[in-house]
C-alpha cells in the first residue's frame, strides 16, 4: 500500500491540464473500513494537502456523525477522490475531476484494502463510475433510492454549501438518509474499536 500511495502522490499524468503543480491528495490504509469516494479537491484542499479540509468537509463530517480525529484516522476512513488534484475553475464552479485518475489508480488501491465494509459515493462522477447503469435518471433519484445499493454503497450528494438549496428542497435527505448513514458509521466504528485493533 505504501508503494502505491507514493506512486499516486508522485503522479504527474495530468500536469498539462492543471492550474497548479500536481499534488495528488489521498488518504488510505490496507485496513480502512469506510471508503469516501469524492469528486476532486478544491483549491483550499490543494493548498493544504489535507483531504476535505474545507466547508464541504465540515458538512460531510456532520452527516457522518464523526469528528476530525476519527475522520482522519486512515485505519477507519479512506478518502479517495475521483480526481486527485484540483482541476481548475469553470464558469459555474470547479471543473469536473480529471478522467485519468480513477481508471489509473482506484483499482490498484482498492484491491489492497481487504477490510472495507462501506463505500460512500459522493456526487455524480463517483456514482456514475461505480454504479454504472444502476444509477437513476438524476442524482436526486439515485440518492433517494440509496437502499438499492446497500450494503456496499451509499450514494450521497456533494456536501458543498452550494448544495444547501438542494437540501432544503429535499428534506427527506437529512430526515431519512443521514440517520441511516450515521447509524451504519457508528456501528462500523463500534465494531472496529471492539475487535482489539490498534485504532
Amino acid at each position: 500500500m505504501d508503494k502505491i500511495l507514493a506512486e499516486i502522490r508522485d503522479c504527474t499524468v495530468c500536469k498539462d491540464f492543471l492550474p497548479n503543480t500536481p499534488r495528488p491528495i489521498i488518504q488510505a490504509s490496507a485496513v480502512s473500513k469506510i471508503v469516501v469516494i469524492g469528486q476532486a479537491p478544491g483549491q483550499k484542499v490543494q493548498s493544504s494537502g489535507i483531504p476535505w479540509d474545507d466547508a464541504s468537509g465540515n458538512n460531510l463530517r456532520e452527516w457522518l456523525g464523526v469528528d476530525k480525529q476519527i475522520f482522519y484516522n486512515e485505519k477507519i476512513f479512506a478518502l479517495i477522490p475521483m480526481g486527485f488534484c484540483f482541476p481548475g475553475t469553470g464558469n459555474s464552479g470547479d471543473l469536473p475531476p480529471r478522467p485519468e485518475c480513477a481508471p489509473l489508480w482506484h483499482e490498484k488501491v482498492l484491491r489492497l484494502m481487504t477490510e472495507v465494509k462501506l463505500s460512500l459515493l459522493i456526487g455524480q462522477y463517483a456514482q456514475g463510475y461505480y454504479l454504472k447503469s444502476h444509477t437513476k435518471i438524476t442524482l436526486t433519484e439515485t440518492v433517494k433510492n440509496y437502499k438499492a445499493y446497500l450494503p456496499h454503497y451509499i450514494p450521497l450528494p456533494h456536501p458543498s454549501p452550494r448544495n444547501n438549496i438542494w437540501q432544503k428542497k429535499n428534506s427527506w435527505f437529512k430526515e431519512n438518509l443521514v440517520p441511516v448513514l450515521q447509524e451504519k458509521v457508528a456501528s462500523l466504528l463500534k465494531a472496529s474499536f471492539t475487535t482489539g485493533n490498534d485504532l
